[in-house]
């Protein structure tokens, strides 16, 4: 370009800042858009977020994990959350209400077209920490102020949803109804499918804690995205796993090697080193059913490429991944 005055100078400067200035704008934190086209024709299971409550990046954090991510957030770390689709009844349904709600919500109904409905047609929470509730207060009337949106909850987060505020509110006003659960007994959402609660041992200072074993018309899944440790369950892990086709399994932390600034003994989980040791003489397929997800924002597993992800990968287990898709 040839510049033939001042004013024509001025007007090319201004020109480039402009350019410059959109260029360096933050992506906004939402599920890619190459991650929402494929639309689901079965009744699924959609991962919409792999992150444990806190997020990534997580508040106060001054670690590697979490410096370049406060200017330049990846929209896909998106705090744990399924979304359900049944194609008999063209219906969605999340697991947890997760402060991601708005964008996971808005990715359900981008994947599940046959519905016209903004909204889920139910969530079902499985406990009263900040990752797996919260996301409820977007259906309040600040937000989209909703009408009667079912709320499935176990006995005491029932009564902790109706007794506390905001909480109560979203009942009050009628923005959520809540439908009551009980340990291991079926809710028949339709002909294909089911979703049943079943007790975990967690740190249950408001409310049980819940895992869900979902049943499509062909295949099966378990979700349990937090649990103290496998020892202190009545159940064997081991066999729940070959009871089912795809087990979503609590990955908080790779090793307790990560955390340094708390004392892990106060928030347990099974380590991912733990899970693969107990795991070990699995079949080829029944590893491969295991997904590995909720992780904390210092777990090296969020990133793909890392050598702790190869390392599950390579014993023959999977690493969940935001907007993956399991058919039921």
């Amino acid at each position: 370009m040839i510049l033939t005055s001042k004013s024509s100078l001025v007007k090319y400067a201004s020109f480039l800042f402009i350019i410059l200035l959109f260029a360096c704008q933050d992506k906004p934190a939402s599920i890619s858009k190459d991650k929402i086209e494929p639309s689901i024709s079965d009744t699924s299971i959609v991962l919409l977020g792999t992150i444990q409550d806190g997020g990534s990046p997580h508040i106060g954090c001054k670690k590697e994990c979490c410096k370049n991510l406060f200017k330049n957030p990846d929209p896909d770390r998106q705090v744990i959350s399924l979304g359900l689709f049944d194609s008999s009844t063209k219906k969605k349904y999340l697991i947890d209400a997760t402060p991601d709600i708005t964008t996971q919500m808005k990715a359900l109904k981008n994947f599940s077209v046959q519905s016209d409905t903004e909204l889920a047609d139910g969530i079902f929470l499985t406990h009263a920490h900040m990752g797996h509730y919260t996301g409820l207060m977007f259906l309040g009337r600040e937000a989209t102020n909703s009408k009667n949106v079912p709320v499935y909850a176990m006995p005491r987060m029932k009564t902790f949803l109706e007794n506390n505020g905001p909480w109560g509110q979203l009942v009050s006003l009628n923005n959520i109804s809540i439908k009551s659960l009980e340990n291991e007994e079926p809710v028949q959402l339709s002909s294909k499918l089911e979703i049943t609660p079943f007790l975990v041992p967690h740190r249950d200072e408001y409310s049980e804690t819940v895992g869900y074993r979902i049943k499509g018309p062909n295949k099966s899944a378990l979700f349990i995205p937090d649990i103290d440790k496998w020892d202190k369950w009545d159940k064997n892990i081991v066999e729940e796993i070959k009871k089912v086709d795809y087990a979503f399994l609590d990955a908080t932390f790779y090793s307790g090697e990560e955390i340094s600034a708390r004392d892990i003994s106060g928030i347990p989980h099974p380590f991912v080193i733990e899970s693969m040791e107990r795991f070990k003489d699995l079949s080829p397929n029944e590893k491969s059913k295991i997904i590995f997800i909720h992780f904390n924002h210092t777990n090296p597993l969020i990133d793909f490429n890392s050598e702790e992800a190869k390392n599950v990968l390579q014993q023959g287990f999977r690493v969940g991944q935001i907007a993956e898709v399991f058919k039921l």
